[in-house]
C-alpha cells in the first residue's frame, strides 16, 4: 500500500477558517498530515476542522491572533503538546484594506495592513523556524500575491506593498535557513475565487476572467495543490523560490 504523502508529518495553516487556508488545510490532510487550524475566530477554524475529520483525517483547532507575539507563541505550544511538534507551515493569514486611492487613504490604515501580513507572517516564521530548529526542520510556505510583483489592484496599494514584503521576507529567511534543514517558499496567488477576492471591490468579475490566458478565475484547492507541493519532498531542490498560482497573469 502506498504510504500517504505527509504521514507522521504535523501541519499548522494559518488564516485556515476559510478560502485558500481552508482548501490548504483540507488537502494536507488529505494527504496524510494532521492539521492545526488557527485563524482570529474559532467558529470557522472549527468548521474546517470538521471537514478534516469527516474526511478521516486529524485535526485541531487553535484560535490565534498573529498580530500578537505571545498568541503566535501559544500556537506553536498547543501544537507541540497536541502533536509533538511542527513539520509544516503554511502562513496564510491576511488583509486586505478597503479600496481607495493612496491620497484617500486613512493615516492608520498602513499599520492595520502590515500588522497582519508583514508583522503576523514574521512573527509566524519566527516561531515556526525555532521550533523547527529544535527538532530537524521543517518547511514553511508563505502566501504571497501577482500584487507583489505586478499590480492590478488601483486602491489597493498597501495590500501590494505588504505582499512585496513578504516576498522579501520569504527569500531572506530562505537564504538563512537553507543549510540547517529548513526549506521557505512563498505561491503567489492571482485571480481566485474567495471571499477576499469577492469583496475586493471589482464589478464585472466576467471581464475579469476573460482578460486572463487561460480565460476563467482560479478556484482555492488550485493554490492549495502548489502549497502541497512545496511543502512535499518532491520539492526538496526548491527554496527561495515565488511560485505563481494566477492562471498566466504574470506571463502576459
Amino acid at each position: 500500500m502506498r504510504k500517504a504523502l505527509f504521514d507522521g508529518k504535523i501541519a499548522i495553516v494559518t488564516g485556515g477558517g476559510s478560502g485558500i487556508g481552508r482548501a490548504t488545510a483540507l488537502a494536507l490532510a488529505r494527504h496524510g498530515a494532521r492539521v492545526v487550524v488557527a485563524g482570529r475566530r474559532a467558529a470557522p477554524c472549527e468548521e474546517t476542522v470538521e471537514h478534516i475529520r469527516v474526511a478521516g483525517g486529524q485535526g485541531a483547532c487553535r484560535p490565534t491572533d498573529i498580530r500578537l507575539p505571545s498568541e503566535v507563541a501559544a500556537l506553536m505550544r498547543f501544537t507541540a503538546d497536541t502533536f509533538g511538534r511542527v513539520n509544516i507551515a503554511f502562513n496564510n493569514a491576511g488583509y486586505q484594506e478597503p479600496r481607495a486611492l493612496v491620497a484617500e487613504q486613512p493615516d492608520d490604515l498602513m499599520d492595520a495592513v502590515f500588522a497582519t501580513n508583514v508583522r503576523g507572517l514574521w512573527l509566524c516564521m519566527k516561531y515556526e523556524i525555532a521550533q523547527m530548529l529544535e527538532t530537524g526542520g521543517g518547511v514553511i510556505v508563505n502566501n504571497a500575491s501577482v500584487s507583489a510583483m505586478r499590480n492590478p489592484n488601483p486602491g489597493l496599494a498597501l495590500y501590494s506593498a505588504s505582499k512585496s514584503a513578504v516576498i522579501s521576507l520569504t527569500k531572506s529567511a530562505a537564504m538563512e535557513y537553507a543549510a540547517r534543514s529548513i526549506r521557505i517558499n512563498a505561491v503567489a496567488p492571482g485571480r481566485v475565487i474567495t471571499d477576499m477576492m469577492l469583496g475586493s471591490g471589482i464589478d464585472d468579475m466576467a471581464k475579469v476572467a476573460a482578460a486572463l490566458p487561460v480565460k476563467r478565475m482560479g478556484q482555492p484547492e488550485e493554490v492549495a495543490e502548489a502549497v502541497v507541493w512545496l511543502a512535499s519532498d518532491a520539492a526538496s531542490f526548491v527554496v527561495g523560490q515565488i511560485l505563481g498560482v494566477d492562471g498566466g497573469f504574470l506571463a502576459q
